[in-house]
C-alpha cells in the first residue's frame, strides 16, 4: 500500500498537468461546435441578397453554409401570409439540419411576419433567439408613401390594425430570447424608438442608416454574440 501511494505521489505532477489540460479543453463552449441554424428574414423591397455580408461573417466565425438560411418571399403580400411561409421554411431548415430550434435574425419589415409567426403560429416552440435589426415593430409614419400600393406596407403604417393586434398583450411571448437593435438616425423608422420591444434586450447602436443595419460589422458582432 505504501509503495502504491509513493507511485501516486511521484506521478502527481504529471496527473495534475493532464487533469488541468483536460479541464481546460472541456471548458470550451459546446455551443460553438453546434450552433442553432440561423434563418434570415428581409424587409420591404428587398431579398435574401441583403444578408450576403452577414452570411459571410457568420461563415468566417465558424457557421456552415447549411446553418445559414437567407430566403426570399413576396414582400408586397400580407405579413400574415409571409408568416405562414416562414413557418414552412423553419420546418424545412429543422428537418435538413436535424436541429431542434433555429435563431431568427430579421431586418425592417421582416420583424412583423416573424413576430406574427411567433405569436400566432406556434413559432415559439421552434425558435431559440429572435433578433430584430431596424425592426418596424410599432410602425412608421414613413410607410405612408407605399401604404396605398402594398398590403404589407399598409400593415406597417403607424396605428394599423395589423400592428394593434400584433402588439396587444405580450410583445415577447414564450421562452424565446428577444433582442432589438436600433439606430438613433434611422430615416425609415419614424420615430426611431418604434423598434423597441417591451420585454426584449433593446440596444441603441448609434447612427447607422436603415439599410446598413443588416450589413454593418459592428452590429453583426453584437448579434452574433447574442445568438451565440
Amino acid at each position: 500500500m505504501q509503495r502504491f501511494k509513493r507511485r501516486i505521489a511521484a506521478a502527481a505532477p504529471v496527473v495534475s498537468a493532464s487533469l488541468l489540460l483536460s479541464l481546460s479543453l472541456s471548458a470550451t463552449p459546446a455551443h460553438a461546435a453546434t450552433p442553432n441554424p440561423v434563418v434570415f428574414v428581409h424587409g420591404l423591397s428587398s431579398s435574401s441578397s441583403s444578408w450576403d455580408e452577414w452570411v459571410s461573417y457568420f461563415e468566417a466565425d465558424g457557421y456552415s453554409a447549411s446553418e445559414l438560411d437567407a430566403w426570399s418571399y413576396s414582400w408586397s403580400q400580407s405579413n400574415a401570409t409571409t408568416a405562414q411561409q416562414l413557418a414552412t421554411e423553419v420546418r424545412r431548415v429543422l428537418a435538413a439540419t436535424g436541429a431542434s430550434k433555429v435563431d431568427l435574425v430579421v431586418h425592417s419589415m421582416g420583424a412583423l411576419s416573424s413576430r406574427y409567426y411567433l405569436k400566432n403560429l406556434g413559432g415559439t416552440a421552434y425558435v431559440d433567439d429572435f433578433v430584430s435589426t431596424a425592426g418596424v415593430n410599432h410602425g412608421t409614419t414613413a410607410a405612408g408613401w407605399c401604404a396605398w400600393l402594398y398590403t404589407s406596407c399598409a400593415e406597417m403604417q403607424t396605428g394599423s390594425s395589423f400592428l394593434t393586434s400584433l402588439n396587444s398583450g405580450d410583445e415577447t411571448p414564450g421562452s424565446v430570447s428577444y433582442a432589438s437593435y436600433w439606430s438613433n438616425c434611422d430615416d425609415a423608422l419614424t420615430p426611431d424608438t418604434t423598434a423597441i420591444l417591451n420585454g426584449a434586450t433593446n440596444v441603441e447602436v448609434g447612427c447607422v442608416s436603415h439599410n446598413d443595419m443588416n450589413n454593418d460589422h459592428g452590429v453583426y458582432e453584437q448579434v452574433r454574440d447574442f445568438v451565440g
